[in-house]
């Protein structure tokens, strides 16, 4: 028997391989079929089952390329109606594979078809749970995606309550819970850095978990402060239940270089958004006018799907040197597949052309300390709302770089702003929607708020009202 995790970063994505006798399956697998096809090969065992814990709102699954090129069956949980040839088991249905069996645990409440998968060993024994977004480490998965027509929050979440008292805890403490998603994810509040545990200590130190938790309880603590999911959430169920364009059309259309006038050309007369991925500090030295920047070493593709709100969108791009082709991967994997090419030479070639260039304004936090000095600044800190009140820049707005979009009237263009994040990386790109809208009076504070708490600096943390005496 052999299970292996495979996990990316970049979405907090736990996909799983299990193989036993020569026959494999692939849990909740990414865009790119590529990776999981080599891993059989190079074990010597075949595809026989694709398992699909739901319809995945913050990846597009590869599911559909990997059934085509392999011969494997898509496997759902109840209540899962795709447009593609796929099979929707029923609860407590059990799958062969190899020596080992796999058990459909039907556990709705994150979506109505979220199943958790259990994997019984050659002795019939409960050996690890695929709980998808059911069960994390440390959370549980958000019970608001699914909402529909009477269906409520509150309705999901009490179903949620139900399929983790009556289908997960009633396990043997020493089962090993392998979930869809880690810390990053927008799919729970709360989740573990750690990706797997034994459910045993889940129980233990779980919130969602406390075996003297009444359903009123749960359904409170689960729905409370939930910020709106990303846009671009509903757009990749969509895609996951139709069914997405194999990645290989998307890479051969999308790894394209292309020259500087036909780069240029592209992001004037076809509506193209320029994406710069090199890192923050490149951008912020010198970048091509109105681009924005998503570094491609940072939570990319997550920030992508929040900030472009359009899957369609066509993109063209700048990024490192031989990693072309790891950009348009990316971005395929949360569906973003207009992409139209690459600028061939990056910025330097862009420059070499005589082509105008643009900087942000970058300074210490030491430097900022002095500013601050002087009084009257504007300042813009952009991290989440739980960060901001955790510790934040007496007299500092927080505005975050999550519903920048969407909030653009609150910031003035006649003021100069200086912005920050936690670490450099949100606020390089705040200064880049920024610049794109008109705002150019923009100065970053390098290594953000991290390094702003080394200086002499004052902070503070939110108090709620209801509680100052």
């Amino acid at each position: 028997m052999k299970i292996e995790q495979i996990y990316t970063g970049c979405l907090a994505q736990g996909a799983y391989y299990i193989e036993s006798e020569g026959e494999a399956a692939i849990i909740d697998p990414l865009r790119e079929s590529k990776p999981y096809i080599e891993k059989a090969k190079k074990e010597g065992a075949k595809i026989k089952y694709i398992f699909e814990t739901h319809f995945h709102a913050d990846f597009v699954s590869g599911h559909v390329d990997l059934a085509a090129k392999t011969g494997a069956k898509i496997i759902f949980g109840p209540n899962a109606q795709t447009g593609y040839d796929s099979y929707e088991s029923k609860d407590g249905e059990i799958f062969t594979l190899g020596n080992l069996k796999i058990k459909v645990l039907h556990t709705p409440g994150h979506t109505m078809e979220s199943t958790t998968f259990l994997l019984l060993d050659e002795q019939n024994k409960e050996q690890a749970i695929f709980s998808g977004d059911t069960l994390f480490i440390g959370d549980v998965g958000r019970p608001d995606l699914a909402q529909k027509g009477s269906l409520t929050q509150d309705d999901l979440a009490g179903m949620l309550y139900d399929s983790l008292r009556e289908k997960v805890m009633t396990l043997p403490d020493d089962v090993i819970v392998y979930p869809a998603h880690g810390a990053g994810s927008a799919c729970g509040k709360n989740m573990s850095k750690e990706t797997s545990d034994t459910l045993g200590n889940q129980k233990k130190t779980n919130y969602a978990l406390r075996a003297d938790m009444t359903k009123e309880e749960f359904i409170k603590e689960v729905t409370e402060g939930l910020l709106p999911p990303p846009q671009y959430f509903a757009q990749n169920v969509a895609l996951n239940k139709s069914g997405a364009q194999g990645i290989d059309q998307i890479l051969k259309k999308g790894n394209v270089p292309l020259d500087v006038t036909t780069f240029e050309s592209i992001a004037n007369h076809e509506g193209a958004i320029v994406l710069d991925t090199r890192s923050p500090q490149e951008f912020a030295k010198s970048h091509i006018p109105n681009s924005i920047f998503i570094g491609i070493d940072g939570s990319f593709a997550p920030w992508v799907g929040a900030l472009i709100p359009d899957l369609q969108q066509a993109i063209i791009f700048i990024a490192p040197e031989g990693r072309e082709e790891e950009v348009v991967t990316r971005l395929s994997r949360v569906g973003y597949d207009n992409t139209m090419g690459y600028l061939k030479g990056g910025i330097i070639s862009w420059a070499d052309e005589g082509k105008e260039v643009e900087s942000v304004k970058s300074i210490s936090a030491e430097e900022f300390a002095s500013e601050f000095k002087k009084g009257n600044l504007a300042i813009l800190d952009v991290r989440k709302p739980s960060e901001f009140e955790a510790e934040h820049i007496d007299g500092a707005d927080n505005l975050p770089l999550d519903f920048l979009n969407e909030n653009m009237d609150q910031v003035d263009k006649d003021k100069l702003y200086h912005v920050h994040c936690a670490g450099g990386y949100r606020s390089i790109i705040a200064a880049s929607i920024l610049k794109s809208r008109g705002l150019h009076k923009i100065v970053d504070v390098a290594g953000g708020f991290k390094s702003i708490s080394d200086t002499d600096i004052p902070l503070t943390n939110f108090v709620c009202p209801s509680t100052q005496k």
